[in-house]
């Protein structure tokens, strides 16, 4: 570290910036934000004169620089001036010297801004573009309303201190409501909310902890939501599905607790009920408890039931959407699941019912042309499913797709007709988890559309392997 951070407080503070053009401008813009009063040096008019906050701004010229200097806490040498870099120089002031960081005091970071939360990152005035590139990554991680959350902390400080004067007591509860249901609040906007919370455990600490209901998406890592991604970081436990990839496994913080409770067809190897009492007994414990999930989990993932459960526990639950199987594996695939020319409509079932078979569907409905049937867990029932769809008046020349892992490293790809369904199953090995797409969207993939198919055109597979 060749620089020591550290954030000045400028509100009200004079900063001097020698310069007049458009790095001047996203200075002085910088330092207003912060508070400060700029002073602008320079003897010709520009950008930063019309600054927009120009009631904050004086504007001087190059002979009153050592009249300005004399209560300025920062200097800004927007320019080359030489001169300027001289003056400052004698005056002690502190002084950077833009794109010129052998010349720099102290250089000026790539800022992150949530209010009360602020990162800088710096690259000792070598590559801020890297720098750049860093901090907008870290604004992808970081949730939108965190500085609403810290201003709320800020409040209630001296409240939390008369309370809990034992710091350790004190820092017991702050890590508990700043990752808890306060927090969470706070984040969807309900800081009235957040702060009846924070207050009521103050009041009453509670010992249980809360419950995430997460979708992990497909598979793909780089498919995980934002919010995804920080709740498996911060979990003290993670009960996952068989179908969550061990990419996003990898990504849940070192010292979480991983419990498997996947369940495949035929083989619960976790019963549902006992999930649910998993889920109670953990938050109960006072653990920020993590249910991850494959795809969405209220679609055909029975996340409705698990969030019933623990909120009838008396439990706070937040539900996390995560990309569907479905529409990650047609993403993948390239088929638009609606299309204005070939399906106006998509309608999503599971090929499983509840008791084990074929499931009781409006088949007549799903039968009609104009859209696209998106078929969960169908590869066990795919010969029914083929079946009652013509019989219903589905054409057997209907294009379809079975997608199996999708969006994964190992992911297959095959295409055919409805009719010959089953076999392209069985003749690829497809065993699942697989998505069946039945419609004229299947055939655009493959080069063709309902009208083009015939029984003699040969539709192809792939099986693609990431880079």
């Amino acid at each position: 570290m060749r620089q020591f951070p550290a954030f000045f407080n400028l509100q009200d503070q004079r900063v001097v910036i020698v310069g007049n053009g458009e790095e001047a401008l996203r200075k002085l813009r910088l330092f207003v934000s912060a508070g400060a009063l700029p002073v602008i040096i320079s003897d010709h008019a520009g950008p930063a004169h019309d600054h927009e906050a120009s009631s904050r701004v004086t504007a001087m010229t190059m002979a009153d620089l050592p009249h300005a200097l004399e209560t300025a806490r920062l200097a800004i040498v927007a320019e080359h001036n030489p001169e300027a870099i001289a003056v400052i120089r004698a005056a002690r002031v502190p002084l950077n010297v833009v794109d010129r960081p052998e010349l720099c005091d102290f250089t000026v970071p790539s800022i992150l801004d949530r209010g009360d939360i602020v990162a800088a990152i710096g690259s000792n005035g070598t590559a801020p573009v890297l720098a750049k590139s860093i901090r907008t990554k870290l604004e992808a991680l970081l949730p939108a309303r965190i500085g609403d959350l810290a201003a709320l902390a800020g409040r209630l400080r001296e409240t939390v201190k008369a309370a809990l004067p034992d710091f350790a007591a004190r820092r017991k509860f702050w890590e508990r409501t700043l990752t808890g249901r306060a927090a969470e609040l706070a984040y969807a906007g309900d800081l009235t909310g957040a702060e009846a919370a924070m207050r009521a455990e103050l009041a009453a600490p509670a010992e249980q902890g809360v419950v995430h209901i997460v979708g992990a998406g497909p598979g793909d890592p780089e498919l995980l939501t934002l919010k995804a991604l920080r709740l498996i970081q911060e979990a003290d436990i993670v009960y996952y599905d068989r179908l969550v990839s061990d990419g996003i496994l990898s990504l849940i913080r070192r010292d979480a607790e991983r419990v498997s409770v996947g369940k495949a067809k035929g083989n619960h190897s976790v019963p549902q009920d006992q999930i649910h009492e998993l889920l109670i007994q953990s938050a109960r414990e006072g653990k920020r408890v993590v249910r991850l999930k494959g795809g969405d989990p209220f679609i055909f993932g029975r996340g409705g039931e698990e969030l019933d459960a623990v909120e009838a526990a008396g439990i706070s639950a937040f539900v996390v959407p995560g990309i569907s199987s479905a529409l990650g594996c047609a993403a993948s695939a390239g088929i638009p699941l609606t299309h204005r020319d070939h399906a106006q409509a998509v309608t999503f079932v599971t090929g499983h019912a509840k008791a084990g078979g074929v499931p009781d569907l409006d088949w007549a409905s799903l039968a009609k042309r104009g859209q696209t049937v998106s078929v969960y867990m169908g590869v066990g029932t795919a010969a029914s499913i083929a079946e009652k769809l013509i019989e219903a008046g589905r054409a057997p020349q209907t294009p379809v797709a079975v997608i199996e892992n999708g969006t994964r490293e190992n992911e297959v790809r095959a295409y055919g007709m409805l009719e010959e369904l089953p076999q392209l199953i069985e003749a690829h090995g497809i065993k699942g988890p697989a998505l069946l797409i039945i419609g004229e969207v299947a055939g655009l993939r493959a080069g063709s559309i309902a009208a083009s198919v015939s029984t003699e055109v040969s539709i192809p597979t792939e099986k693609v392997v990431s880079a």
